[in-house]
């Protein structure tokens, strides 16, 4: 009460009490002093229970002294940084969102794994990345992968690496994802999609701090927040033998449900607005307006892919609105209010010229958009005027997907 302290360090047995109920305590009446809990080595269940009770991290016995300066430094950090005014980059007025502003100002501040769910679209690695920025670890890299877009034969060395020569293939030293996010963040997005014997083997990671790589005889110490994210229902992976529990114990320590847009449609002008601009600086041109019936349409609408479709219509329709006006045709809409989702599927092809693998259907997309317009652009001999009329599209459409795939300097 009569002094101001930076950070508290404390055992779980003290003389007079609980460790825990001092950590709920300080949380409580002075959150803004991060408290970290000595444990007995392995014994990651009281460690999760501290973090749950809201200790910025932990650190076990016997305790290495540079383990302990490593610690005092973040935490001195993560005070620094609680004087900052700056709050999550997450658009919305809407009562769930400014809920999950507070959230994720809370549990930047901790250590503590935290696993965000919600549905395909909603912005968990927007999420994710305001976490990161407001912490102790803003400094440090903020590491994201698709645990579903890694091939099951590469996973190991994608998250452990490998050294020179250790199989087939191996002709040089790789580095891995746990060590490219040491002393930052590494987000774990579509966790559930990892094989059940990799599971076994982050478990072992996040549990013990270190990592090795294949064909390595040391194990290396890494410094990894670990935030993850799924649109599936863990707990039924669970019940189906999908998901190890013990791993979702262990990354599940603090909880934040992202909002589906159906749920806060009160913001969707603010997004469409700021889609809409964000779209017009790319390719330097006024943002156009939207009809009063094609606002009205889109509040109507169910939005099953979230703030993620709703960027797409847009986009979509910014590039055929001619008249600075986006009317209610150009959105384009499905008729049943549903459309489908993309997965994170692996789209093979030969009509590009060759085989070719794709790790999702816009990005198969893209690229026969972008053969097309080449194709018409070499057809015109790169008058950009006439392969828009070829295409039968406006010219501010077309040098807006010029643009958007990279070829607006091909006539330089």
């Amino acid at each position: 009460k009569n002094q101001d302290y930076q950070v508290c360090l404390t055992d779980l047995r003290l003389p007079d009490g609980d460790g825990i109920e001092l950590v709920k305590h300080i949380q409580k009446e002075y959150s803004s002093t991060p408290v970290a809990v000595f444990t007995a080595h392995g014994n990651m269940d009281i460690a999760i229970t501290a973090m749950k009770a809201g200790a910025f991290d932990f650190i076990s016995k016997p305790v290495e002294l540079e383990a302990l300066r490593h610690l005092i430094s973040t935490a001195l950090k993560l005070t620094t940084n609680s004087k900052r005014t700056n709050t999550p980059s997450m658009l919305g007025e809407a009562g769930s969102i400014q809920r999950l502003r507070k959230q994720i100002m809370k549990v930047s501040r901790s250590q503590a794994p935290v696993f965000i769910n919600g549905e395909s679209g909603t912005g968990k690695e927007v999420v994710a990345r305001a976490i990161h920025d407001q912490g102790a670890r803003s400094d440090g890299p903020f590491i994201p992968v698709n645990c579903g877009a890694i091939p099951r034969e590469l996973m190991e060395s994608e998250f452990f690496g490998h050294k020179k020569g250790s199989f087939t293939g191996a002709s040089g030293e790789k580095q891995g994802l746990f060590q490219a996010a040491n002393g930052g963040t590494l987000f774990l997005d579509e966790v559930a999609d990892l094989p059940l014997e990799m599971q076994v083997k982050l478990l072992r990671a996040i549990q013990e701090k270190a990592v090795r790589p294949i064909g390595a005889e040391q194990e290396v110490s890494v410094d990894v927040r670990i935030l993850s994210a799924t649109h599936k229902d863990l707990p039924q992976e669970i019940n189906r033998e999908r998901f190890r529990s013990d791993l979702f114990y262990r990354i599940n320590v603090i909880q934040i449900d992202t909002p589906p847009l159906r749920e806060r449609l009160e913001d969707l002008p603010l997004l469409a607005d700021h889609f809409v601009k964000r779209f017009a600086l790319g390719c330097e041109q006024e943002p156009p307006t939207l009809s009063h019936n094609a606002l009205s349409a889109l509040k109507g609408y169910t939005f099953p892919g979230n703030v993620r479709e709703l960027e797409n219509i847009l986009e979509r329709a910014f590039t055929l609105c001619d008249d600075d006006i986006i009317h209610l045709e150009d959105l384009q809409l499905p008729p049943s209010g549903k459309t489908e989702i993309a997965n994170e599927t692996s789209f093979a092809t030969t009509g590009l010229g060759q085989a070719a693998e794709f790790e999702s259907l816009d990005q198969y997309l893209e690229e026969i958009e972008k053969e097309t317009i080449t194709s018409t652009l070499e057809r015109t001999r790169w008058n950009r005027t006439a392969a828009a009329k070829k295409l039968g599209i406006s010219f501010r459409s077309f040098r807006y997907r010029l643009k958007k795939l990279g070829l607006d300097k091909e006539d330089d």
